[in-house]
C-alpha cells in the first residue's frame, strides 16, 4: 500500500528536498518490461536511470538486461571507469578529445559502440580510429519517422532516411580498415515516446493512434529490408537495435529486431501516465516540505520546480502524487523557490509535512540530487549516488 503515509513514515527526519527510489516498484516494472518485450535482450537507456548503483542493480535482475545505451561521451567513460562494458553510444560524438578518449578505452578492451547516420561522421570517427591504432565498432542509425499527408510524425533525428542513403553510409564504413559495422538502430520515437492517453485530448489521442497504426506496418518493413540489404553486403551485426518503453510489445515481435531498449518505463515518470497499452508503478519521486499555508487548502512548498525538457508545457510540470488530491495551480506551477500545491483530501497537513511529487521524465530528476534513498519494505535501506553526485 504505497499511500501518503507510507511514504511519509519511511522518512520521518529526513531533512528535504530528497529523492527517492522505491526498489520493489521498480521491480515491478522491470518485470513488466521483460514480459513485454517478448524475449528478446533488453539494453538499457542510462539516460533515464542516470545512477551508477541502479544500472548495476538492474543488470543485475535478470539475464535478460544486457548493455547500455548512454547518452554522452563523458558518461560512458564514466561507465567503464566503474565496471560497466557492452555500451552503445545512442548519439554521435563529434568532440576530438572525447573520440580520443573513447577510442583509447576501445583499444584497453572495452567494448564501446559509436553511433554514426552520415559519412561526415565515418570520416571524422575514421581519423582517430587512424591515429589510436584501433579498430572501432559503429551502429548506423537510421531514421524510423513517418510522413504521412504531408505531416512529419516522428523526430529530427538520423539523416539516413532512405535504404539508398544507408547503403552509402555502409559502404563507406565497410571500406574502412579501421570500422567495422556492429549493430543497426532503428528508433521509432513517434510510438515508443508519444503518449496516446492523455487526459481532456481525446481527438489528438485517437489521431496518434491513427498515426501509429500507420507508423508501425512502414517501420516493420523498413528494417527488414534494412537487415535484408545489410546482409547482402556479407556484413555480420552483432545487434539490430529497436523499441522503447512505449513500444517494446510490438517491437519485440520484429524477427529482424535482437534487442530492445527501455529506461523511462523502469521508473515510470508522470509523462508515462498517458499510454494505453501499458501501466507502470511510480518507483521514483521526490519530496518537498510545506512552508507556507496562505489560505486554507493551499499548502507552498519550499522549492521543487523541476520541469522537465522539450516543448515548453503542463506536461512537462512535475506532478503532486501525494497525498492523493493535490494539484499544482495553473497561475503557478512548479517554482524554483516555492512551490504552491492545491490539496483536496483526507490528510490533516501542517508545516513540515512533505509533498510527494512525480518528475515529467525519468532519469533528469537525478540531474537535481546527488543522492537517491532506496527504499524497500517500509523502510530506507541504502543511498546510492546519482551522475550528478558522483561529479559528472
Amino acid at each position: 500500500m504505497r499511500d501518503y503515509r507510507y511514504y511519509q513514515s519511511i522518512f520521518t527526519g529526513i531533512p528535504k528536498p530528497l529523492a527517492f527510489v522505491d526498489l520493489d516498484l521498480l521491480g515491478i516494472n522491470a518485470q513488466q518490461i521483460r514480459l513485454r518485450s517478448q524475449g528478446k535482450s533488453i539494453r538499457i537507456a542510462s539516460k533515464s536511470i542516470r545512477s551508477v548503483a541502479l544500472l548495476k542493480h538492474l543488470l543485475e535482475l535478470d539475464d535478460c538486461f544486457q548493455g547500455i545505451m548512454c547518452y554522452s561521451a563523458p558518461e560512458a567513460l564514466h561507465l567503464t571507469n566503474h565496471g560497466l562494458d557492452d555500451l552503445l553510444l545512442g548519439y554521435p560524438v563529434w568532440e576530438p578529445v572525447w573520440l580520443e578518449k573513447l577510442a583509447g578505452a576501445v583499444r584497453d578492451g572495452h567494448t564501446i559502440t559509436f553511433m554514426v547516420d552520415a559519412v561526415e561522421h565515418v570520416d571524422h570517427l575514421e581519423k582517430f580510429a587512424r591515429q589510436m591504432r584501433v579498430r572501432l565498432p559503429v551502429c548506423l542509425d537510421a531514421d524510423m519517422s513517418t510522413d504521412i499527408l504531408g505531416l512529419h510524425f516522428g523526430v529530427w533525428r538520423s539523416s539516413v532516411r532512405s535504404i539508398e542513403q544507408a547503403l552509402y553510409v555502409l559502404r563507406r564504413i565497410a571500406a574502412s580498415d579501421h570500422l567495422h559495422v556492429a549493430g543497426l538502430m532503428g528508433y521509432e520515437a513517434q510510438i515508443a515516446g508519444v503518449g496516446d492517453r492523455v487526459p481532456k485530448s481525446l481527438f489528438k489521442n485517437i489521431l496518434v493512434r491513427m498515426l501509429k497504426h500507420v507508423s508501425r506496418r512502414e517501420i516493420r518493413d523498413r528494417r527488414a529490408l534494412l537487415l535484408e540489404i545489410v546482409r547482402q553486403m556479407g556484413i555480420s551485426l552483432r545487434f539490430f537495435n529497436g523499441g522503447g518503453t512505449g513500444s517494446l510489445h510490438w517491437t519485440g515481435k520484429e524477427a529482424a529486431i535482437t534487442e530492445v531498449t527501455a529506461g523511462s518505463g523502469f521508473f515510470a515518470p508522470a509523462l508515462f501516465d498517458n499510454y494505453i497499452d501499458f501501466r507502470s508503478q511510480p518507483a521514483v519521486g521526490y519530496a518537498v516540505e510545506i512552508v507556507r499555508k496562505p489560505v486554507p487548502g493551499v499548502f507552498t512548498c519550499a522549492g521543487g520546480g523541476f520541469v522537465a525538457s522539450g516543448a515548453a508545457g503542463r506536461d512537462k510540470l512535475p506532478k503532486p502524487y501525494l497525498p492523493k488530491g493535490a494539484s499544482l495551480l495553473p497561475n503557478e506551477g512548479a517554482g524554483e523557490v516555492q512551490t504552491p500545491v492545491r490539496y483536496r483530501g483526507n490528510e490533516t497537513l501542517k508545516l513540515g509535512d512533505p509533498i510527494f511529487f512525480r518528475h515529467a521524465k525519468a532519469g533528469e530528476l537525478c540531474e537535481h540530487f546527488s543522492r537517491l534513498y532506496c527504499v524497500s519494505d517500509g523502510r530506507i535501506l541504502k543511498e546510492v549516488t546519482t551522475y550528478r553526485g558522483d561529479g559528472l
